[in-house]
């Protein structure tokens, strides 16, 4: 396994603002020789929570190894938060990263059609921005023929903020649109769905306070009104922020108080990126 951080700003020649990230660390599988193997892997590009504020390590560096464990190649994306730059400055380095790892698909041993992306939180928010938005003006004009490379073969979305309304997560639209309310309108994701869209696996727990289930089921109900395969899980227990689920990112009482069975939601994703053919594959087939 080799581990590398990639400067995407460096990458594609642009210019980075002070204060500003656009990291990805790279945490890339080589397939054993034993007994010849020869793999083409998926690839899945983690987009950490923390409320456009900062990026959460617990949703990093855990939730890599997990997916790593299922056969995928997997990058975290180190983006700007809120303070230093609003949107776009997240889709764009977003775009950034999905654009790299599609160029660089040989080099990694990544399958075409295979580039799969999860976000929490804040993280899925901007997980569901590539989903949605992937053909946006500025980012064609940004990067050309490149662009067609950002969207997602599909998307898990982990009790992500999606709408700006009620029930939405407030802190997050402030800290990415400032006081831009017509922004904070149009990055209510739910209405950003096309029949062009990623298809999404969404998971959330009932219980959840601070981003309210209302966001993945509204995100559902948009993909079936558009035709958008999707697959939706809400557990009765548990509060904001699960991460894997188990303890390495969870203390004991947050585990107590949640539903029996949370941590499975990992599992599902992999079962249902599986069904979507999005798996470790030998090449020969």
């Amino acid at each position: 396994m080799k581990i590398k951080t990639v400067d995407l700003y460096e990458y594609f020649g642009f210019e980075r603002k002070e204060g500003s990230k656009g990291y990805l660390k790279c945490i890339i599988q080589y397939e054993p020789k034993t007994y010849n193997q020869d793999y083409a892997y998926p690839a899945m590009l983690i987009m950490p929570g923390g409320a456009y504020a900062y990026v959460s390590p617990r949703e990093a560096d855990p939730i890599a190894i997990r997916y790593a464990a299922y056969g995928f190649q997997t990058f975290i994306l180190d983006y700007t938060v809120g303070s230093v730059q609003k949107y776009p400055a997240q889709l764009t380095e977003a775009a950034m990263a999905m654009i790299y790892i599609r160029e660089n698909a040989a080099e990694f041993d990544i399958a075409p059609n295979m580039a799969a992306a999860v976000g929490f939180s804040a993280g899925g928010h901007l997980c569901a921005c590539l989903a949605t938005l992937f053909d946006e003006p500025f980012l064609k004009e940004k990067f050309g023929d490149r662009a067609c490379l950002i969207r997602p073969d599909a998307v898990v979305l982990s009790y992500p903020v999606i709408t700006s309304g009620p029930k939405g997560h407030k802190g997050s639209f402030d800290n990415l649109c400032g006081d831009n309310e017509e922004l904070k309108q149009y990055l209510s994701l739910e209405k950003r769905v096309t029949s062009d869209s990623s298809p999404a696996f969404l998971w959330h727990t009932y219980e959840d306070t601070a981003v309210p289930p209302y966001n993945s089921l509204v995100y559902a109900m948009a993909c079936e009104e558009h035709n958008v395969p999707y697959a939706v899980h809400v557990f009765e227990k548990g509060r904001h922020g699960l991460a894997t689920g188990q303890l390495d990112t969870n203390n004991d009482w947050a585990l107590s108080i949640s539903a029996t069975g949370v941590d499975q939601w990992l599992k599902l994703s992999v079962d249902w990126l599986k069904d979507r053919n999005i798996k470790l594959t030998h090449k020969s087939n």
